[in-house]
């Protein structure tokens, strides 16, 4: 059976059609103290496949009830499946005295499941901080099916690290270019972008990325093109989390549309990593 985190209801269920598997029945409440409670009354599998997005600390929480909660149930077998890792940005320990946030969560996931199921983690070392098997799905590539028809195309990436994901969308598209912005992080939310050598005047510019967060990054970038000549700008991310006013810098930014997947349900997910996560659950 699958069973959906709260935040990934419709992932859940269009991967539930994809495998042609049941749907189990989930409850989620919180106590009047603020403690949650995530229950499978009903729950009757030798099998559960956990999809559970980890945008907050309660969605963790509730993570780690379901896997609890299918084991008390009956279930011998659990994968999960978790679409957007948080904290898998707190890879190392930044200071002395710090934590490594996401090997904490990671082990913390490991002591109730078999399997994990990662959708394009911020690195993919993180998937060294599981004590049971990870396989990591790609699923840049269904970020082009929502584009539309593009004039002259040029694929760029935030950073020379995420170039990959550009040519990603690239192929997947069909044509065009890619390139690389060159960035400075001075911190969080305080970004220096310097345009490329690619010629970007007067065409159509997709910016890709795994994430798009505070929006910062995203919007210095699509200000230069904008600024510089392109014709539209688009922006297209496998994690749409869009927190704080993102969504607002990329409007006054001047871009066309955001694209994202469903691996965080926002009103821009506008494609399923269904399909790809099915194919590697099938293995």
């Amino acid at each position: 059976m699958l069973v959906p985190g709260a935040s990934s209801q419709a992932l859940a269920a269009a991967l539930a059609d994809e495998l042609g598997e049941s749907l189990a029945a989930v409850e989620y409440d919180r106590f009047p103290d603020g403690e949650t409670l995530a229950a499978v009354p009903g729950f009757d599998a030798d099998t559960a496949t956990i999809v559970a997005s980890t945008v907050s600390n309660d969605a963790y929480i509730e993570l780690l009830q379901l896997q609890d909660a299918v084991r008390e149930a009956g279930a011998t077998e659990v994968t999960t499946v978790i679409p957007y890792m948080g904290y898998a940005r707190q890879d190392k320990a930044f200071e002395v005295g710090h934590p490594i946030s996401a090997r904490a969560v990671a082990r913390a996931v490991s002591t109730t499941t078999d399997r994990v199921v990662l959708v394009n983690p911020h690195e993919d070392a993180v998937a060294d901080f599981f004590d049971v098997p990870v396989d990591i799905v790609d699923a840049a590539g269904q970020l082009a099916d929502p584009l539309p028809s593009l004039d002259d195309p040029l694929f760029l990436s935030p950073d020379a690290g995420a170039i990959e994901i550009a040519e990603t969308v690239r192929d997947a598209y069909g044509g065009g270019e890619t390139d690389y912005f060159e960035k400075v992080r001075h911190s969080g939310t305080d970004v220096e972008i310097t345009p490329s050598d690619a010629d970007f005047e007067g065409r159509d510019v997709v910016i890709t990325d795994d994430i798009i967060a505070t929006g910062s990054t995203m919007s210095e970038a699509v200000s230069v093109l904008a600024d510089g000549g392109a014709r539209r700008v688009f922006c297209a991310t496998v994690h749409p989390l869009l927190a704080r006013n993102a969504r607002t810098k990329l409007c006054r930014a001047g871009i066309e549309r955001v694209v994202g997947t469903d691996t965080i349900e926002r009103d821009v997910s506008s494609v399923s990593v269904a399909p790809v996560v099915a194919d590697v659950l099938r293995r």
